[in-house]
């Protein structure tokens, strides 16, 4: 270790991987040499080191909020001002706003609901049951304690979540003991039934502007300019490919006093542009809502340089008189869009519901991703570890043909302070030094996970498929590099083989657990059947001075 300099405090230190000034000799004298020597300076990578399951990714955003956060770029980089409007809409509200229509937008809303406050009283009965639970009975004064925190309780001086804690330092009793006295001893508690309110969740974003408008028109500079994207939830009959009952809905107003409905041809192409949309056609919409003036309710189709035409948002002018029943005097431009199906178009989803809950539908892995997730059990933990597997490999691949018995010396260094050697070996005769299956590589094929030969008859395999980069060679030479090491660690010598494989743990081979359920659910397989026949043995000598 050097210090930077001497401007550093103390602890500044640069650890270096190799010697500099010796790599800077070596290149003068022999620079052929010294750049053939690079990769000594490596940490030989192992089996876990090696891509696919070695990859940086950017973490996965959602399309939905994906989508928003694009939509909120435009709009600021356009000039709108972002709002967030009210969430809770008085029923009066949706009367004010849509006329005549309210029956039917109410029939779509969601009215709030709440539990009502019991008021409980104590009897003799009820005084008796909480003795029989608290084992001991209740003094006088805790009595009357007991009786003015039901009833502050019931006047909402004391808040429902804080209620079991209040009567816990009354009765001088564990929590989870008040719980269940409230549960058996007060059957009020548990038979509530909530009751609902004339508050609704909102339904359209116009009843929000409507009530954000009424208090900002006169103290903002006009023509004003303000978007909304959030939440907004409907009564569906049911959630379909199309339709869901939560929505996030991307809205803007222009407000001023020489506003007009090309104002939402103007915005609306400048606001779809940034997603790639290039043409436009402007449609009357048929539906006609009445908080928007008659005739210019208008659809917008875009299109798409891969989905063509579309229709993607919907613009008007607000009615006066849905306006005066806010007191806002200027004309008001109102253009809104779905944001899940902007991110539909944008995702290529053809269902509304798998792109937003895809956690309720079957995961699709592609076999990247299963690769990906295939490691080894066990492996070496030290760099000479990590020599040690890769010197078994080579010498597994040099004399494999050779018949036993016989034995080759493979590495020879030092592991934990100990002086070891290691054999590659086969012990009975009429066999040879590794069965046919040690090369054979993990593939990952249409979801399947399969070790295979290179042979012509696994060329498909092998061709449309993932490599793991893993051969049973390499797995099966990492499980003896760990625990050679292990045993080095003990002073002792080891033995490790590996004879017929039959599933991925007797090759070393750890599949994740979600990437063996998905096996599991969609009927695939895992085959990594096959002859290896691979023994290694170490000696461990004194440990080193």
């Amino acid at each position: 270790m050097k210090a930077l300099s001497a401007g550093w405090s103390a602890w500044s230190v640069v650890i270096l991987k190799f010697d500099v000034e010796a790599f800077k000799k070596k290149a003068r004298d022999d620079f052929e040499g010294a750049w053939h020597d690079g990769p000594s300076v490596l940490t030989p990578p192992g089996v876990p080191g090696r891509y696919p399951r070695l990859a940086y990714r950017s973490a996965a955003a959602h399309p939905v909020f994906e989508t928003v956060q694009h939509l909120r770029n435009v709009y600021l980089q356009m000039g709108f001002d972002e709002m967030i409007n009210p969430v809770f809409v008085e029923e009066q509200d949706v009367r004010r706003q849509f006329g005549p229509e309210a029956m039917a937008v109410l029939d779509r809303v969601f009215y709030l609901g709440g539990l009502p406050r019991p008021n409980v009283g104590i009897a003799r009965k009820h005084l008796e049951s909480i003795s029989v639970l608290l084992g001991h009975a209740i003094a006088p004064a805790v009595e009357d304690m007991l009786r003015e925190t039901l009833h502050a309780y019931k006047k909402s001086l004391i808040d429902g979540d804080d209620l079991v804690h209040e009567l816990a330092s009354v009765l001088e009793a564990d929590d989870a003991l008040v719980a269940e006295i409230l549960d058996t001893v007060f059957p009020e508690f548990r038979d509530l039934t909530p009751e609902p309110t004339r508050t609704t969740l909102r339904s359209h974003m116009t009843s929000g502007w409507f009530i954000t408008l009424g208090e900002l028109w006169e103290h903002l500079p006009l023509p004003a300019r303000m978007f909304s994207i959030d939440r907004c939830f409907r009564r569906e009959q049911e959630e379909s490919p199309t339709r869901l009952m939560t929505y996030h809905s991307a809205s803007c107003v222009v407000a001023g006093e020489d506003i007009t409905n090309e104002e939402g041809k103007a915005v609306s192409e400048a606001l779809l542009s940034g997603f790639g949309f290039t043409d436009f056609q402007f449609r009357p919409d048929e539906k006609r809502s009445k908080y928007y003036m008659p005739d210019t309710q208008t659809e917008v189709f875009a299109r798409h340089p891969v989905h063509g035409w579309v229709e993607v948002a919907t613009f008007g002018m607000y009615s006066p008189s849905a306006l005066a029943g806010y007191g806002i005097g200027v004309p008001v431009m109102n253009l809104g869009l779905g944001v899940e199906r902007l991110a539909m178009i944008e995702y290529l989803a053809d269902d509304v519901r798998r792109l937003v809950h895809p956690q309720f539908f079957p995961q699709v892995l592609s076999d990247r991703q299963i690769a990906a997730a295939i490691h080894l059990r066990e492996e070496p933990a030290t760099i000479p570890g990590r020599r040690l597997a890769e010197a078994v490999v080579r010498t597994a691949a040099e004399y494999a043909p050779e018949p036993g018995p016989c034995s080759f010396p493979a590495w020879e260094g030092n592991i934990r302070g100990r002086d070891v050697r290691v054999f590659v070996e086969e012990q009975e005769s009429g066999t040879k030094l590794c069965g046919p299956a040690a090369f054979n590589e993990v593939f990952v094929c249409r979801g399947s996970i399969l070790a295979v030969p290179d042979t012509e008859k696994f060329a498909g395999i092998r061709k449309d498929g993932i490599a793991t980069g893993i051969t049973c060679l390499d797995a099966v030479a990492s499980l003896a590099a760990a625990r050679i090491e292990e045993s080095a660690r003990c002073g002792d010598g080891t033995a490790v083989q590996v004879k017929m494989a039959r599933l991925p743990g007797d090759v070393n081979l750890k599949i994740e657990d979600y990437v063996m359920r998905y096996i599991t659910d969609n009927n695939l397989k895992i085959d990594v059947r096959g002859p290896v026949f691979l023994a290694v043995r170490s000696e461990v000598g004194a440990p080193s001075e």
